[in-house]
């Protein structure tokens, strides 16, 4: 199979990687704005040629979409013109209706897969691509009654061949569901990292004192805001309603130090902890 990727950095290049390591691409197009990237991804040949968008879709059975979620709401609908009936297209985007409602009334939308591999890190770039990152992970599939029969099909093969276990989900649960889990955790890092950088001013203070607890903490805080602004943008109205409940439970924590309300504190943490038995499961 021969295979578009628009966007070859570490979600794009991390699928190419290990769909040719599983043989389940014989061919893969690089299509990307950004010439480093392209260039970072031929000299590790996570892409066998670099190509323009035109010259790539005409070329390929399946086409990836692995760009920060407002560009892949853009672009979707123009690759959807540009493919024939024989052809699919998925994205990998972390939030999924804006994405979907871009495209709803298109009269090729039965070629499009909506889909989200639960994975990511901080870094960035074709040389952060890593072939295993998604072994054992969720990957979402969005709205599959809107996708052709022969099209989810190549898709779940793929995200099969990602060794990922798969999730059905419709783009609104999904988007709830990410705003709970993944993107409150990236705005309570990027709050934190900005409230250590306001009140400790000596940066070897910092590097000195960091434990293994404040490092992974403050880890997505490293995330880049080309992605994530994005992300929160699209997914706005989730976003605002976890980010009110978390500001809620901060003051609460904030409450109990307050008025010297040690069992309240203890009764908060002794809550927190219950998410250990559902993460080790």
């Amino acid at each position: 199979m021969k295979i578009s990727i628009i966007g070859v950095g570490l979600i794009g290049g991390s699928i190419a990687l290990k769909l040719k390591q599983k043989k389940t691409a014989d061919f893969i197009y690089g299509i990307d704005n950004n010439t480093e990237n392209l260039d970072e991804a031929l000299a590790l040949n996570i892409i066998n040629e670099k190509v323009d968008l035109k010259t790539g879709i005409e070329n390929s059975d399946l086409v990836i979409i692995a760009i920060p979620v407002d560009s892949a709401r853009k672009i979707l609908p123009e690759v959807l013109d540009l493919i024939s009936d024989q052809q699919t297209v998925m994205d990998v985007g972390s939030t999924k209706s804006g994405i979907v409602n871009a495209v709803k009334n298109h009269p090729k939308r039965s070629r499009f897969v909506a889909f989200h591999p639960m994975w990511g890190t901080e870094n960035h770039g074709p040389k952060s691509a890593i072939a295993e990152s998604f072994s054992g992970k969720a990957g979402v599939i969005c709205n599959r009654e809107e996708s052709a029969e022969d099209a989810l099909e190549l898709v779940e093969n793929v995200v099969k061949n990602l060794d990922m276990h798969l999730i059905y989900m419709n783009a609104e649960d999904h988007d709830i569901h990410t705003a709970y889990i993944s993107h409150i955790s990236h705005i309570t890092s990027y709050a934190l990292a900005n409230t250590v950088l306001e009140k400790e001013k000596e940066e070897d203070t910092i590097f000195q004192l960091a434990s293994s607890g404040f490092s992974s903490t403050v880890r997505l805080a490293k995330s880049h805001p080309e992605m994530w602004v994005p992300i929160f943008k699209q997914n706005k109205e989730n976003v605002l309603d976890v980010l009110n409940e978390h500001i809620s439970q901060l003051r609460k924590f904030k409450s109990a130090l307050e008025k010297d309300n040690f069992e309240y504190l203890e009764e908060l943490i002794s809550n927190a902890n219950k998410i250990r038995g559902i993460l080790d499961k």
